[in-house]
């Protein structure tokens, strides 16, 4: 078993969300072309390459030690090892103490339902009329619930730069790409 070295770049807090965060193919930086390896199912192309980078000896099985040494050089974040340990752990499907591409996927589709989730309570806030889109008028009354003043003719503004289908309004669908 490798060993962790000591302080390389492996404490912080929150590690959870940041490790499913990271795990989106959208936060990795520039990562190495990696031949692919025959562990790989389709359709997940996006994933097979954020897995190839964390999965540092090509075995097809991402270990503590990989996320946590990748993590470190990828993202400037400083995860903690037990959680690390834990999340590996917890999320191993065949009990060998590594991530297999599958037990990966499941991980990247937890978070992929929890940033809906969450898109989904932000619009909400915004939309607040219950139409089911965002307004001018609701858009300004969110705005000034946060503190921002705006003028109705400053939020129709705000609307048209992502009012895809120019109805004047922000579906949720909008409202996704919005916050892409």
């Amino acid at each position: 078993m490798k060993k962790f070295p000591s302080k390389s770049g492996c404490g912080g807090p929150s590690f959870l969300s940041k490790i499913r965060a990271a795990l989106s193919p959208k936060n990795l930086k520039n990562p190495p072309p990696l031949p692919q390896p025959p562990c790989f199912s389709p359709p997940h192309a996006e994933f097979q390459q954020v897995f190839r980078y964390f999965d540092k000896d090509g075995d097809c099985k991402i270990s503590a030690f990989e996320l946590c040494s990748s993590m470190g050089s990828a993202f400037n974040e400083q995860l903690l090892q037990a959680e690390l340990i834990e999340l590996v752990e917890s999320s191993d499907s065949d009990g060998d103490g590594k991530l297999g591409y599958e037990d990966f996927l499941k991980l990247v589709e937890v978070e992929e339902e929890e940033k809906g989730r969450s898109l989904r309570e932000a619009f909400v806030a915004y939309e607040m009329e219950g139409k089911g889109f965002i307004t001018a008028r609701s858009l300004k009354r969110a705005l000034q619930r946060l503190g921002e003043e705006r003028t109705v003719e400053d939020c129709k503004n705000m609307i048209k730069r992502f009012d895809l289908d120019e109805d004047g309004v922000i579906s949720f669908a909008e409202f996704q790409v919005m916050m892409l």
